[in-house]
């Protein structure tokens, strides 16, 4: 039987690497580069050889910024957010600027992308499918909000596991640049309160955070100024968890302009309160137009009763003809709604599964510190 070999006392203590360890260290290397270019969400970092306690990092956290001509505020919200967050990404979203809002947000050290359709909800949609983070902070442009909240709404999405945060504004009323905007905030925010539910207090805030699953399970289906209705609706029929922070809202500065038109955009937001209704309560909204046309259908019959009644004759046979189709019609919406109801729940399952297949913050830190 052969001699062992001689063991060196250099040697001793030390493990001898597995026979194809250094071949395979390439191979593994090319795998997890591969792995990321294929899937760009899949966490490599085991690949990578980094340890449990760094894998568990803080979340990553995006501020995505939408703009349109705000060459005159976009340095200084980029360089405020810049302050309060050090270590996020910071994205301007350029969305037809006609001034030089690209290369002023550029030279201020954001990342600038660009949407040639316009309209906010198109910028928006741009920015959940193009950004990848675990949580998002949207903001506009205008320098209106406070960046030293931005941490304080990262934390709520952090530490709370809540899906959306919401700066509301809390001096609206005297900040608003217009007393037509201020009204028309406060009379739609109680019109979605009796519509949709009372989770908020503020619908149109420009000042969020977000968590992954949400903005990756989010149709953004709204093209303009409509999309924090759209935001708030999908929250709501989801169940998701949500919260709001009070927040100062400023004036814009000097030189800057307000984008919002009060009759156009007013009538965009109430057309949107419809097409959500009838999308997410269909049974509530044809109920209501099935009780409107069966009121009118009686109103109209009552004279025809009592003639008839007190004579035995029908003598407005267009009018009885009238009151019987507006019935039928009534029956008609509400066999409509009844029936778009039950599909609507089956859609509400659906984005509920879609929901749930996003990967949330579990492999992750569950606080943040900034």
């Amino acid at each position: 039987m052969p001699a062992p070999l001689p063991i060196h006392e250099e040697d001793q203590g030390r493990s001898s690497p597995a026979l194809g360890d250094i071949a395979g260290l390439a191979d593994e290397a090319a795998l997890a580069q591969a792995l990321r270019l294929a899937f760009p969400h899949l966490d490599t970092s085991t690949l990578r050889g980094e340890t449990p306690a760094a894998a568990a990092r803080s979340p990553s956290v995006a501020v995505v910024i939408p703009c349109f001509n705000e060459a005159e505020t976009i340095a200084t919200v980029v360089a405020d957010f810049r302050a309060a967050l050090p270590q996020a990404r910071i994205v301007v979203f350029d969305n037809r600027s006609t001034d030089n809002t690209a290369d002023v947000a550029r030279q201020a050290g954001a990342e600038v992308m660009f949407e040639p359709r316009p309209g906010k909800g198109n910028v928006v949609r741009r920015m959940f499918a193009d950004v990848d983070a675990d949580v998002y902070l949207m903001v506009d442009g205008d320098g209106t909000y406070d960046a030293g909240f931005a941490p304080a709404l990262i934390a709520k999405i952090v530490d709370q596991r809540i899906d959306m945060a919401v700066g509301a504004r809390a001096n609206i009323m005297s900040q608003a640049h217009r007393s037509g905007h201020a009204t028309g905030n406060r009379l739609f925010n109680f019109l979605y309160r009796s519509l949709f539910g009372a989770d908020y207090g503020d619908i149109f805030s420009g000042y969020r955070a977000f968590s992954r699953r949400f903005v990756k399970s989010f149709p953004a289906l709204s093209s303009g100024f409509e999309i924090e209705t759209e935001l708030a609706v999908h929250a709501s029929q989801l169940k998701l968890p949500c919260a709001e922070i009070d927040t100062p809202y400023g004036a814009r500065p000097e030189g800057s302009a307000s984008k919002l038109r009060s009759v156009r955009d007013g009538l965009k937001i109430l057309r949107t309160f419809g097409y959500l209704l009838k999308e997410t309560r269909p049974a509530f909204f044809y109920g209501l137009l099935a009780g409107a046309l069966a009121l009118l259908a009686i109103v109209l019959a009552v004279p025809l009763a009592e003639t008839w009644l007190e004579t035995g004759l029908v003598p407005r046979l267009p009018t009885a003809i009238l009151c019987t189709g507006l019935m039928l019609l009534s029956g008609l919406m509400m066999t409509c709604g009844l029936i778009l109801d039950s599909l609507a729940r089956s859609r509400v399952e659906q984005k509920r599964i879609l929901y749930l297949a996003v990967s949330g913050l579990s492999g992750r830190r569950r606080s943040v510190r900034f």
